[in-house]
């Protein structure tokens, strides 16, 4: 491979567990379990247009996923500064406390880095996607890159340290209104009115299953109990099932197409698959990573 690899590279876990179909899923859940932080939930609806265009805003952090695993080395960090000019700017105010925060505080980083990359690596994992403990925890360790893109210098670097920081935040954590704003959100979306026939036979199924594969704890905190763990379980394993049938080809061009780009780029080698995830190695340092 003679092209510009990017952060990660076909010969990371990051490569091939990203082009699994469950991301989608597994980006709902981390929403549900990221509104659980009242500044970071009342930083983003202060600062952003949420409420005003919440598919867009999805899609453009969907976009930032993908740049940052399969873009080169130069669009990731330029992606990167961009996010990081525009946290700068921003400012929250809490008012249980008081305070004004900025969006950037390193706290606040840390609370939307873990919740996204440990339900990136729960939802698909439980959906069916092998995967060793030694890749699960090379793939949290690689996860300090897009830690580091954001401005975030210290983040868990194994599967125990991330449980071990999910532990420490709960007392933080709690149900806000505004929590229960994006929770009757994702539950209930406001869609365009051609497709809203869809909702109850489609979006509000899944939806309910990205919640229920949230902890048993961050249900508790939502007061509603979701779908046992083992229907959980079996429900994200079909949907995987049924995502596999459509093919790559086509999956992969959503939101756009950066991993036929990458692989154009590297050459068919770099096409992410099972084979391509089990050769990678898992034991030792992961270059990159601090």
């Amino acid at each position: 491979m003679t092209g510009d690899p990017g952060l990660f590279g076909p010969f990371s876990v990051t490569w091939h567990l990203h082009a699994d179909p469950m991301m989608w899923l597994a980006g709902v859940r981390a929403l549900y379990l990221q509104a659980l932080h009242p500044v970071a939930v009342r930083g983003v609806l202060q600062n952003s247009g949420f409420r005003a265009d919440p598919w867009g805003r999805l899609m453009r952090t969907a976009e930032f996923v993908g740049v940052r695993t399969y873009g080169t080395r130069e669009e990731a960090e330029t992606a990167a500064a961009r996010v990081r000019r525009v946290h700068r700017a921003l400012r929250v105010h809490d008012p249980d406390s008081g305070r004004v925060h900025r969006v950037d505080e390193p706290e606040l980083l840390r609370w939307i880095h873990c919740a996204e990359i440990g339900s990136y690596l729960h939802v698909v994992r439980r959906a069916g996607l092998r995967l060793t403990d030694a890749q699960a925890d090379r793939y949290v360790a690689e996860q300090r890159r897009s830690a580091a893109l954001v401005g975030l210098d210290e983040a868990p670097g194994s599967v125990a340290e991330l449980e071990a920081y999910f532990a420490a935040v709960r007392p933080v954590l709690r149900a806000a209104p505004e929590a229960l704003e994006i929770l009757r959100f994702l539950h209930r979306p406001r869609i365009r009115p051609l497709t809203a026939p869809l909702e109850p036979v489609l979006w509000t199924p899944l939806s309910h299953v990205a919640y229920s594969a949230l902890p048993a704890w961050a249900r508790e905190l939502y007061g509603r109990p979701g779908l046992s763990e083992a229907a959980t379980t079996r429900a994200l394993r079909v949907l995987r099932r049924a995502a596999l049938m459509i093919p790559a080809r086509l999956r992969w061009r959503l939101p756009s197409p950066l991993i036929p780009a990458a692989i154009t780029r590297l050459g068919p080698a770099a096409t992410p698959s099972a084979r391509g995830l089990a050769a990678v190695g898992s034991a030792g340092a992961v270059p990159g990573s601090r």
